[in-house]
């Protein structure tokens, strides 16, 4: 659009300059014209301009911080899960108390197919699309199974020692796949080198991805941990892209739980190889990288081309929502739990704003509780606000949990209405925002109890 702009001036300057209207010329230059201003009026003088960077794979976590999505146990027959969890045909021999798990490389697609295949009913089908407000987007998943999970057990061998084995091959037999001892979780987070220790322990499995109609088999290396009550695992995988010199690396989700690339992180290659990414520094889809002197706002992945896909955007930052720091927080508005009282970004400018997504069952956000209420009884509320918003509770729970904590400042809840969660995309909790009087973002992910000296910094008490 931008390069149609530029045409649009040249030919008006040509325009200008001849003056031999009855001429071929003219005519042809007159419809030219016509044709690109009504294409100028209809879509605007913009610079967005679409970019797409082609995907090279890696082994490992990159500049990523490893996340652990929980292994789910196997259900029993009364449960909505209980038929499209994988059915294994033998267990490893050697095993005693061996208990069946399941982890999950596509959960959407796993819904999907099951739903079609018979495996969960349509009303439980319904109700996980209105709990995680998700539309399925027929175009990327399948009607026919696509292998999207994969069979887990674990037991005691003979000396009592604990062993587990994962379904590699995807055949449903663990009988052919090897016994392996496990790394706790503690002893994972105290080991300096994790990618050598990972790729050391990690398991090559076999996958299938559903792009552009086709299945797709894959082959993504698996980790597996476990921790004090629960067995955890994630997918040792990332990708890189290159634009104008600079690397960017892209992890697959947000936990490192699925092969999908449909929630994409994404985050400009650190100098510093030793450097984990966590929080800032890592951004999602809608929100923005900048390279050089361009903001370029992440569209996606394309599995099925094999690429990430960024728009040039025509705006300067100051002009841009997001939850980015150093952009503006979009603006919000609702009432106040208790009070019923109006509360908005509008009606808080001038002031710093604390902005808590929590939810009542978020043990984290509860912990933080107490040092919030100090924090808010020695700041100015001409300065300093804090306002909650509470996603996926009930009003009765958030009742009780106000009560019980002595919770002063403003709540506002989440609901099937406002649905503020997702219009900011917050997939956990808590997630702060720290915006100053003009609503842009000068911090985020911020925990009271940790940071308190750095929120009494920036906002000057």
């Amino acid at each position: 659009m931008y390069y149609l702009c530029e045409l649009l001036v040249c030919y008006t300057v040509i325009f200008a300059l001849i003056k031999l209207e009855n001429s071929f010329a003219m005519k042809l230059i007159k419809f030219m014209l016509a044709v690109l201003l009504a294409a100028t009026l209809l879509a605007g003088c913009s610079t967005d301009e679409r970019i797409e960077l082609p995907l090279t794979m890696h082994d490992g976590y990159g500049p990523f911080q490893p996340a652990f999505a929980g292994i789910a146990p196997a259900h029993d027959a009364g449960s909505p899960w209980y038929r499209a969890f994988p059915k294994v045909s033998k267990f490893p021999d050697g095993l005693i108390n061996v208990q069946l798990g399941s982890i999950t490389a596509n959960m959407h697609q796993i819904v999907y197919q099951s739903y079609h295949s018979g495996n969960i009913s349509k009303e439980f089908y319904k109700s996980l699309q209105n709990s995680w407000n998700w539309t399925p987007d027929t175009t990327a998943l399948s009607k026919t199974p696509v292998k999207s999970q994969i069979a887990f057990v674990y037991g005691e061998d003979a000396d009592g020692a604990v062993k587990f084995a994962v379904d590699a091959n995807g055949n449903l037999d663990l009988s052919d796949d090897a016994l392996l001892t496990p790394i706790s979780m503690m002893d994972f987070w105290t080991i300096e080198n994790r990618d050598s220790l990972v790729q050391a322990h990690a398991v090559r499995v076999s996958l299938e991805r559903f792009v552009r109609g086709q299945t797709v088999s894959i082959a993504p290396l698996l980790f597996v941990v476990k921790g004090d009550d629960m067995w955890w695992a994630n997918f040792v995988q990332y990708a890189t892209a290159s634009y104008k010199g600079q690397e960017i690396a892209i992890s697959s989700g947000s936990g490192s739980e699925n092969v999908s690339y449909q929630d994409p992180r994404i985050a400009l290659m650190p100098a510093d190889p030793k450097v984990e990414l966590w929080g800032e520094g890592v951004n999602q889809k809608g929100e923005y990288i900048e390279i050089e002197d361009e903001v370029l706002k992440i569209v996606g992945v394309d599995m099925g081309k094999n690429v990430l896909v960024l728009e040039k955007i025509g705006k300067p930052k100051a002009e841009l929502f997001s939850t980015q720091k150093g952009y503006r927080l979009r603006p919000f508005e609702g009432e106040d739990f208790t009070t019923k009282a109006p509360v908005s970004s509008d009606s808080l400018k001038g002031k710093y704003v604390l902005v808590d997504f929590w939810s009542t069952w978020c043990g984290p956000c509860i912990e933080d509780f107490p040092y919030m209420k100090e924090l808010y009884s020695k700041t100015d509320r001409s300065r300093f606000e804090i306002v909650g918003i509470v996603g996926e509770s009930g009003r009765q729970d958030l009742t009780g949990v106000i009560e019980k904590n002595g919770i002063v400042w403003p709540q506002i809840l989440s609901d099937d209405i406002n649905k503020l969660v997702e219009a900011y995309g917050i997939t956990g909790y808590p997630t702060t925002f720290l915006i100053d009087p003009e609503g842009m973002i000068v911090a985020k992910k911020l925990r009271v109890q940790f940071d308190e000296e750095k929120i009494l910094d920036l906002i000057g008490e």
